[in-house]
């Protein structure tokens, strides 16, 4: 049906339509072009009228970060607006930890005004000069699927439609409107949209029966199959069809670098999350939404295994170099893939052979959990404080209620997750930054649970803390942020360590530019926000310190932090 609404302005009719279309937040860092939204902000708001609702977000990292924190929890695409190219660089690193997480939002900025004088919006600043640019999508376009201007008030519905049904048409991901001041301030009376919406996303896809007959009888027939996941579980719904798979072959999991939740941690065929010892007595590999199952110039497959891929995408297209082989690709929704290969392997499989793999791996299952808690019973005194022991801890504390948003220092082997949804892991882009903001979008999304921010002290630095917290308390999203504080570089380091493990660096224990020393007190910069704050240096005083931040965030509806003095590497 066509809905007509009156309004004043082009600006006024984007909230409307935005508001319909199911957009329940607009995160923003406003400039001048926003100057036609505010105000049609309070004149919606002073009718009482229906709009996504603003949250001020003083840096663009956090941002984008808590819009996609948002939807990697809820599943709901949400609304970024920045300040015109100035703010659009600044967000950059956070579209391209959208773009590669399959991560769909509608990202917009203002656009610097056109015309210097003669229409409302017109230029009126010194910067309305300085802030133009020639080709302002230029700088975000490779990591976008669509970008457009909106020309006029006419096309605003088609624009709006287009953008947000491509940001979640799979392969999913961030999509970019600008928006010129002097199209958000012209004046109208009425606007008339359809309501419900005329454009929807394509329906889920399955592959062809045949491509999985073909997977099905090479799986079935494999003598040491295993399976490499990473990303499946963004649809919470692919997690037991993965299962399925997995039993019907006794086959071994393993998370490597996941980013989601893919498969019960307790589960006995649940191998742990590096598959590159057994990559070799492998003879067929299912990898499934895996950019990099393994790395290629360290450990890799022998030349005769075979390698199925499957995934919305699973030869990563956007990917200008990616050169893992492929014997057969599955592309489709991963739950419908995975649910179909699980039938069809069942019919195939040797019960017999699938008995004895099983037992292997639950055996295997075993070895890797015991491993792991001796190595935490093993320097749970050691002083400055494991990783791995502040893994633990933070492990033991997760239940039905928490989740977990980590950027890079948590050590998965010392948790146990085995709920989708529990977990998110920091983007294989590496776009620092990205952990706080996610972690208060999470916080948005799932108000009646636990978040743990675990974070590296460089990662935190990038996170913009003072905006972050700022946001935790005026939005009310009470955080309990972990910083595990080795004040180093670390993959930069870790990265020397590989390049040349017998050179200068290594030799000489000197790494220029790696070292960030003298730490900054980070728990006071919480504490400027009205947050709980601790310093935690002995091993022995941190599941206290866990449980005080806990009762800070769960019963004062506070945010807390705990600068965890960590060993450096």
């Amino acid at each position: 049906m066509v809905k007509r609404a009156a309004v004043e302005s082009t600006a006024e009719a984007y909230l409307e339509l935005l508001a319909a279309r199911g957009i329940e937040y607009l995160f923003a860092n406003a400039g001048t072009d926003f100057a036609p939204l505010i105000e049609a902000y309070a004149k919606r708001g002073a009718q009482g009228q229906t709009s996504p609702r603003p949250l001020t977000i003083p840096h663009e990292t956090p941002a984008v970060a808590m819009a996609h924190g948002y939807t990697m929890v809820s599943g709901r695409p949400q609304a970024v607006m920045v300040h015109v190219i100035v703010g659009a660089g600044n967000a950059v690193g956070g579209i391209i930890n959208a773009a590669r997480c399959n991560v769909p939002m509608l990202f917009s900025a203002g656009r610097n005004p056109i015309t210097e004088y003669g229409l409302p919006g017109s230029r009126d600043r010194h910067i309305h000069w300085a802030q133009e640019s020639f080709d302002q999508a230029g700088m975000v376009r490779e990591y976008v699927k669509w970008d457009y201007e909106l020309r006029g008030f006419s096309q605003l519905e088609t624009v709006v439609d287009r953008a947000l049904t491509l940001a979640q048409a799979e392969p999913q991901g961030p999509v970019y409107l600008t928006l010129p001041r002097e199209v958000l301030s012209e004046r109208h009376e009425t606007f008339e949209y359809a309501d419900p919406a005329r454009a929807v996303t394509p329906g889920p896809v399955v592959p062809a029966p045949e491509v999985v007959a073909e997977a099905a009888q090479l799986l079935a027939a494999a003598g040491n199959p295993l399976i490499i996941v990473k990303a499946a579980g963004r649809d919470p719904r692919a997690v037991p069809a993965l299962v399925a798979l997995a039993e019907a072959l006794g086959a071994p999991v393993f998370e490597q670098a996941n980013t989601y939740i893919n498969f019960p941690q307790d589960h006995a065929l649940h191998a742990g999350f590096d598959p590159a010892p057994h990559l070799e007595e492998a003879d067929v590999i299912l990898v499934v939404e895996s950019d990099v199952p393994w790395f290629p110039n360290l450990r890799r497959p022998r030349p005769e295994t075979k390698i199925i891929h499957l995934g919305v995408d699973p030869l990563f297209s956007r990917y200008p170099i990616r050169g893992f082989p492929a014997d057969l690709a599955l592309a489709g929704t991963p739950r419908l893939a995975l649910a179909a290969l699980a039938e069809a392997v069942v019919q195939r499989v040797d019960a017999s052979s699938r008995a004895k793999r099983r037992t292997r791996w639950e055996a295997e299952h075993t070895r890797v959990q015991q491993a792991a808690a001796a190595r935490a019973k093993a320097v749970q005194s050691d002083t400055p404080i494991d990783m791995a022991w502040v893994s633990r801890c933070v492990g033991d504390l997760v239940d039905d209620k928490t989740i977990v948003v980590n950027e890079y220092d948590l050590d998965p082997t010392q948790c146990r997750f085995t709920r989708p949804g529990s977990f998110f892991g920091a983007p294989p882009s590496g776009g620092l930054g990205w952990g706080l903001g996610a972690a208060l979008g999470a916080k948005l999304a799932a108000p009646d649970h636990t978040v743990i921010c675990c974070v590296g002290d460089g990662s935190y630095i990038f996170g913009a803390p003072t905006a972050a917290h700022f946001v935790a308390r005026a939005h009310n999203l009470p955080v309990l942020f972990v910083v595990f504080n080795n004040r180093t570089w670390n993959a930069v380091k870790r990265a020397v360590q590989t390049h040349a493990k017998d050179g200068w660096a290594v030799k000489t224990d000197s790494m220029p530019l790696t070292r960030l020393e003298p730490a900054p007190d980070y728990e006071m910069i919480c504490r400027a926000s009205g947050g709980h704050g601790e310093r935690v240096e002995d091993p022995a005083d941190l599941a206290a310190a866990l449980q005080r931040a806990l009762r800070v965030v769960r019963e004062e509806k506070r945010q807390a932090l705990l600068n965890v003095i960590c060993k450096k590497p």
